[in-house]
């Protein structure tokens, strides 16, 4: 612009607008994300972490700068930045209602879906959101009119702004956003444990641009073949601290190897949300019924404790995962998705693993098979068949309270599993594994998901549980009731069936009941923090038709869940699985995003040198099968299962 012929207060005005505008749509886009902007919003949280909030401002305001050099229509300017300041916020705000989790870079490859999803979530317009829309199309007309008149550019100053103004752009993201020591040093700390208290603290737009460094995966320091090897065949490492059976009551310390059952149909229920409520009436919390009935009388004749669960307020694919695989997310970059991500071809797995042994796969899940991208990350791991909603007829539905087309009941979901076993043993002698996840119970609660006829009532509670809080807490017991009757259906059915069966039931993860930590607070359950341990430990079973032995599991962690399995049942064990086993009896009881679970039950976050060598093993193994050159395959003899590539 030609500042000898404008007014100087029109000038400083014209400097002026794209700076505030930038910080306007930054805030709104904040107001947004989070629901709302309190006096407490600022001081508690953009205060404290200003840095964060100004990179994002200063990202805006280059947004604008570079599309006005280029086009030279500040309108077009003001609007591109709205939209990138404001529509990745409203998205934010979605994937928080859906899944608990904010919205991570990886989550552009379920785009197609994501619109779907918050329709049937029932996900309405928010008044922040029309708010914002008036105020980015007010600032668009606005901007028309202040630079009316400004003096065109010649082609040579526009291509020096566009190009000062890109390296300028290019230094933020790559230089800083991309760079975590870098972030680091001025204050921008990564939270490993919790995206959405790390997007709470640094807002929308850094949160996702800091993210964008983590879709890299660096091979572990010494990896190699004979590395592998070694880690696989180092069964003497453990027998120098014991020898004894992982649990020496289970069926398989107990029975003689050669009068053991070898391959049982195994079905997995991964249940949503799933851990014993009841555990509350020790907390001064009674219910009308007793929600757990089934699971307590099965308890005394099956294996069972607790699976430390990697997630909280949502990230069941990430639960899902370490069950089926034996690998942890705590390895992968902070925040990111195994199935949108990683599981993008064949891989060593359960069900991968069981096909080599004769094993005929599948899933059943009661939501959509694009839902987390289930229906490419399936395969991948060797389940060959998935009946998701869209293969479902006359099931029964609840909670449309929330879920404006409702949610799958955990009876329907019984009848699924029992109708899909049946087809498979119809159609082939092969053993059966079959692995369920339900959905009934998936957060939001609230009391009028149930007719008041139907819900589990709270009798008492600790004074201070607010109405909606308990209500709540009626909406979460009513779906453990209802868990609970389904795993009394499932587990009478396979009693009475004519061959081994082993049935693997667990919760995904624990919620915040309401919109906050009330309940378990207010009761003394666990502390006000996603990261408390004790919020981490779902109710975990392992029953079977031709063993009534009871084994104190204690806690394990998820990724554990099905080299446990088949050690208590005494079925042949690939290598890797046998690591986990002897890491699970002389290291730790599990090893999850910074926590360690000591053997003796106790938390840390602070590992032992010991614990730590066998945690960069289990990550050496893990590399390998998934992004590696699958040496642990060739050294297993399971070559068959790796992709045609040859990996890094």
């Amino acid at each position: 612009m030609n500042s000898l012929k404008t007014p100087k207060p029109l000038l400083a005005a014209r400097i002026a607008y794209p700076i505030l505008s930038a910080l306007i749509v930054l805030l709104l886009g904040e107001w947004i994300a989070r629901g709302s902007l309190t006096p407490d919003t600022f001081m508690t949280l953009i205060f404290p972490h200003a840095e964060a909030y100004l990179l994002a401002w200063l990202l805006l305001y280059l947004v604008w700068l570079l599309v006005d050099w280029g086009f030279r229509l500040p309108p077009l300017s003001t609007l591109v930045m709205g939209v990138l300041g404001c529509a990745p916020c409203a998205v934010n705000f979605y994937t928080l209602q859906l899944r608990g989790e904010p919205f991570l870079p990886w989550d552009l490859a379920q785009v197609s879906e994501a619109a779907g999803v918050a329709s049937a979530a029932g996900i309405k317009i928010q008044t922040s959101m029309v708010v914002s829309i008036a105020a980015v199309l007010a600032l668009t007309v606005g901007s028309f009119f202040l630079y009316r008149g400004r003096h065109k550019q010649r082609w040579l100053p526009r291509l020096a702004g566009s190009a000062a103004t890109a390296a300028a752009m290019c230094l933020l993201i790559f230089g800083v956003f991309l760079q975590p020591e870098v972030c680091k040093a001025i204050g921008i700390v990564p939270d490993a444990w919790m995206q959405d208290r790390y997007y709470r603290y640094y807002g929308v737009i850094t949160g996702f641009m800091t993210n964008l460094a983590n879709l890299e995966i660096d091979k572990p320091e010494g990896y190699s073949e004979e590395a592998v090897d070694a880690i696989l065949d180092n069964v003497d490492e453990s027998q120098k601290f014991t020898t004894s059976p992982l649990y020496p009551t289970s069926y398989a310390a107990t029975t003689a190897e050669d009068e053991q059952v070898k391959k049982p149909t195994i079905i997995y229920v991964m249940d949503e949300s799933y851990w014993d409520v009841s555990e509350l009436e020790q907390y001064g919390i009674t219910f009308d019924t007793d929600v757990s009935a089934n699971l307590h009388a099965l308890q005394e004749t099956s294996a069972s404790g607790r699976a430390y669960s990697p997630s909280f307020g949502g990230g069941t694919c990430d639960v899902e995962f370490e069950a089926l695989t034996g690998y942890s997310v705590s390895f992968l970059p902070s925040g990111s998705k195994p199935y949108q991500q990683h599981v993008t071809k064949p891989m060593f797995a359960l069900p991968s693993y069981l096909k080599t042994e004769g094993y005929q796969t599948a899933a059943v899940h009661c939501f959509w098979a694009r839902y987390w991208s289930r229906d490419k990350a399936y395969p991948n791991l060797g389940l060959d068949d998935f009946i998701s909603l869209e293969d479902m007829h006359n099931v029964t539905k609840v909670r449309r309270h929330y879920w404006t087309s409702g949610l799958v009941t955990d009876d329907s979901m019984a009848d699924q599993i029992i109708q899909q076993y049946e087809s498979m043993k119809a159609s082939s002698d092969a053993p059966v594994f079959l692995h369920a996840v339900t959905m009934q119970n998936h957060t939001n609660y609230n009391k009028d998901n149930y007719p008041d006829d139907e819900r589990v009532h709270v009798v008492s509670h600790p004074v201070g549980l607010k109405p909606s809080t308990v209500g709540a807490l009626e909406d979460f017991a009513t779906g453990i009731r209802d868990a609970d009757a389904m795993l009394g259906r499932l587990t009478e059915y396979f009693s009475q069936v004519d061959e081994p069966v082993i049935l693997v039931f667990w919760g995904d993860h624990y919620n915040p009941i309401d919109s906050n930590y009330d309940v378990y607070t207010t009761t003394g359950y666990a502390s006000d923090s996603s990261a408390d341990p004790r919020l981490h430990q779902t109710t975990l079973l392992m029953w079977s038709n031709y063993s009534d032995a009871q084994v104190d599991l204690g806690t394990i962690a998820a990724y554990d869940i099905s080299p446990v399995m088949m050690n208590l049942y005494g079925l042949q064990q690939p290598l890797y699985f046998q690591f986990l086993n002897r890491q699970l009896r002389v290291a730790d009881r599990a090893y999850t995003r910074g926590v360690v679970m000591n053997r003796d039950g106790t938390t840390t976050t602070e590992a032992t040198a010991f614990q730590q060598r066998w945690n960069q093993e289990q990550w050496m193994l893990q590399y390998d099968l998934m992004f590696g050159r699958n040496y642990a395959l060739k050294r297993m003899g399971l070559e068959s299962i790796a992709a045609s590539g040859t990996g890094k």
